[in-house]
Parts: structure tokens; C-alpha cells; sequence
């Protein structure tokens, strides 16, 4: 059984993450960290290094500013870190890459195994479309999400500039733009309302014909299965820097 600390337990999808475990043989929720330290099933702490229960690995959900923290805690303790916080600068993500170098940690803007395929699809894609159809991404989220545009939508964004001959120019909405748009953009649409879990859409606009490949989360309980898939394979890893690729060859 894997024992589990979850790093925003008291949050919404640190709560999914508790549930899910608590349904599975294979898991054991043993300690939560979380600003709001209101007991659960389970011993809860407001910082990682004062956690007392021996665990295997830690399952982030938080805010991107409380990962430093995490990260170098998780380092003392000598734990691996499965990260599914959005929103993280560049600083943030340079303090989990010098980590990596001491402990496993695993990283991905969306735990979803589709969204992780759709990325594979659009890739293929672009590769194919590039000289002659525009790319959009529009990414549709609940009226409670802080960050915008999504972690998801950038890893797109970035997956997609990865194999092109010539890199784009991320665009993020047009409400000032008078001009044409250019050959070199890629445009990056948010919208906020409601309870929607999370809707990916990525555009290949050409000369009379539209492609459009999307995702929609039917609800968040993908993200947190995927959170346990990626702590049972990270536990198992030597240090380094992991994504949902890696997950993806490996099943």
C-alpha cells in the first residue's frame, strides 16, 4: 500500500484525491498539509516539515506560491513529489527543477490521461498543418479558477511549439488588437463561468476548412485518478524530472 501525504488537502481536488484513495486497496492517505488545518480522516499540518507519519510520496494540489516550501521540505525528508499546481512562474519552476536533481518529482499542468493524448493528436497535427492554417486554443474553466489562461492550455501551446519549423508567438486575447492577424501568432483564449471542470480546444483554422481536436473533463475525479497513477510510478523512480509523457510510454 502507498502511503500518501496530500499537499492541499483541504482543497477541492485535494479532497478527490482523499476520496479516491480511501476507495482504493492501493493507497493510504497517512498526513494532509493545508493552510486550513480543520481535522480530517487523517493527522492535518501547515507545512510539510512538521509532518510526524512516515509516507511514500507527496500529492500536490495547492497554489503555486506554497510549492517552494513543499519542494525543499520534500527534499529534507527525502520524498518524491507528484505536482499538479498550476500556475507557476519561472522562478517556482527553477527551485522543482534544481530539486529534481535530488528526488523524483513528477510534474504535469493536467493529470488527465486524455488531455495528455490530445496533446499527442495535436502535435501531429501542427506538425502537418503549420504552413497554412492558424492556431487557436481556447480553454474554458469553473468562475473559482485563479489562473489564467490554464496550465493546460500553455503546455499545449508549448507541445505544439515544439515541433514547428518556425516557433509562434503566443497571443493572449485580442480586445486591444486593430491590426491583421499575423502568420507567426498563436492565440490564447480564457473563459470563466459556472462550474465548468475544464474544456481544452485547439483550432487548426485553414483556407475553408476548420479542424478542431478538444477535451472536456466530465469531472475532477480524472485529475485526481491520474494524481494516484503518477505517485505509484514516480515512487518507483530514480531523481529526475517526470511528466505525464513519461507516464503515457510507460503504460
Amino acid at each position: 500500500m502507498i502511503r500518501i501525504i496530500i499537499h492541499g488537502c483541504n482543497g477541492k481536488m485535494g479532497k478527490v484525491v482523499a476520496k479516491l484513495a480511501a476507495e482504493s486497496h492501493d493507497f493510504k492517505i497517512v498526513a494532509g498539509v493545508d493552510k486550513n488545518i480543520s481535522p480530517l480522516d487523517f493527522p492535518v499540518y501547515s507545512d510539510l516539515k512538521d509532518v510526524k507519519e512516515e509516507a511514500d510520496v507527496v500529492i500536490d494540489f495547492s497554489y503555486h506560491e506554497a510549492v517552494p516550501n513543499l519542494v525543499k521540505a520534500a527534499l529534507q525528508k527525502k520524498l518524491p513529489v507528484v505536482i499538479a499546481t498550476t500556475g507557476l512562474s519561472e522562478e517556482e519552476l527553477k527551485v522543482i527543477e534544481e530539486a529534481s536533481k535530488e528526488i523524483p518529482i513528477f510534474k504535469s499542468a493536467n493529470m488527465s490521461l486524455g488531455v495528455n493524448i490530445l496533446i499527442n493528436l495535436v502535435k501531429e497535427a501542427a506538425k502537418i498543418l503549420q504552413q497554412d492554417f492558424d492556431i487557436e486554443i481556447i480553454e474554458k474553466h469553473h468562475n473559482m479558477k485563479k489562473d489564467a489562461p490554464s496550465g493546460t492550455a500553455l503546455m499545449i501551446a508549448d507541445s505544439i511549439n515544439q515541433v514547428l519549423n518556425d516557433k509562434k508567438e503566443y497571443v493572449y486575447g485580442r480586445h486591444t488588437k486593430t491590426e491583421q492577424r499575423k502568420p507567426n501568432e498563436l492565440g490564447i483564449h480564457a473563459v470563466r463561468g459556472g462550474t465548468i471542470v475544464g474544456e481544452h480546444q485547439v483550432i487548426f483554422a485553414g483556407h475553408d476548412e476548420v479542424i478542431t481536436i478538444s477535451h472536456s473533463a466530465q469531472s475532477r475525479e480524472i485529475f485526481g485518478y491520474g494524481a494516484l497513477q503518477a505517485a505509484k510510478f514516480i515512487i518507483n523512480q530514480k531523481p529526475g524530472l517526470y511528466t505525464m509523457e513519461d507516464l503515457v510510454k510507460k503504460g
